[in-house]
């Protein structure tokens, strides 16, 4: 994943989004390797790397991503026709434009 997306997502993240959370979203990409995210009490944490807990596993290319954060792609068609794949507490992934809102 390049750098550039990841500071896109720290850009949009929106604290009061993560008022009380403590997750980790752990996202497999097909083209940049893995990376996660920690989200506890309104702060934000990017790591590369695998997360041996994470509360929810996304595997997706990063061009997805982009469309879901942009809301080109609806989250929920992606997962249907399984351009993402979620393990975990997938819930949790539908909070993912709240946290990170374009």
């Amino acid at each position: 994943m390049s750098n550039s997306t990841l500071d896109k997502l720290k850009a949009r993240f929106n604290p009061d989004a993560a008022e009380g959370m403590d997750e980790v979203f752990q996202f497999h990409f097909e083209d940049a390797g893995d990376h996660y995210l920690v989200i506890k009490d309104r702060a934000l944490d990017v790591q590369e790397g695998e997360h041996d807990d994470p509360s929810v596993s996304l595997s997706m290319g990063t061009d997805t991503l982009k469309g879901i954060m942009t809301g080109d792609i609806n989250g929920m068609t992606a997962f249907m026709t399984g351009k993402l794949k979620a393990t975990g507490n997938v819930m949790l992934a539908t909070k993912l434009t709240s946290l990170f809102p374009n």
